[in-house]
């Protein structure tokens, strides 16, 4: 796995439950989440992309996790859904991705893991384009968000740029609308309207 070469890239959308804007980023992993741990679900939509000679175009998967303290403190929980119209390869090539073991911008997450909760396979939809974001696996998560805009009424999100946030170190910001996600023992249910929610392109390699 080390030594395959491979490339994905795609739309990105997560939501999480600190309230907007979630304080992890800006302040390098270093501020307590707002609600004193962090709840997470990142979802990816791969428009293009081969493992090797495999091809990985069309697929959807979903990282969702939970920090207990502030994320540079490490001992994250993940786990990993993957779209039931994965072949084994390909579940097993995005497995490689997500745990870091096949290089990439994950694997500078894997100091940080305390604990992989699992993968599970379901059917995935992903829609989003501009304002409106939305994720579904049935019985497993609903999320939901919509871009957040400056003052002056300005057609364009307000971005976070230069994070080094693994998904994409440019994303618009936006306001998650609904957050439901039960699975792996993580049990999360927000309609308020107040949390952060995120979005981007992404384009991964390794």
């Amino acid at each position: 796995m080390p030594n395959t070469k491979w490339q994905i890239k795609g739309d990105y959308f997560e939501t999480c439950s600190c309230d907007y804007v979630c304080p992890c980023v800006p302040s390098q992993m270093q501020a307590q989440p707002t609600k004193g741990a962090c709840i997470f679900a990142m979802a990816f939509r791969i428009n293009d992309g081969n493992f090797d000679n495999l091809a990985m175009t069309d697929l959807n998967f979903i990282i969702m996790g939970r920090t207990p303290q502030k994320m540079g403190a490490g001992n994250w929980e993940v786990g990993l859904i993957v779209d039931d119209r994965a072949t084994p390869e390909q579940q097993q090539a995005l497995g490689a991705i997500v745990g870091g073991s096949a290089g990439g911008p994950m694997a500078g997450l894997v100091p940080l893991l305390g604990k992989f909760l699992g993968v599970e396979t379901r059917p995935i939809q992903f829609q989003g384009d501009g304002k409106n974001w939305s994720v579904s696996a049935p019985g497993v998560l609903e999320e939901s968000g919509v871009a957040a805009y400056g003052v002056g009424g300005s057609s364009e999100p307000l971005y976070l740029d230069n994070t080094g946030h693994p998904a994409a170190d440019r994303f618009a910001l936006a306001h998650a609308t609904g957050s439901h996600l039960h699975a792996f023992g993580i049990d999360w249910d927000d309609d308020s309207g107040t949390n952060n929610a995120q979005f981007a392109p992404f384009s991964w390699n390794g």
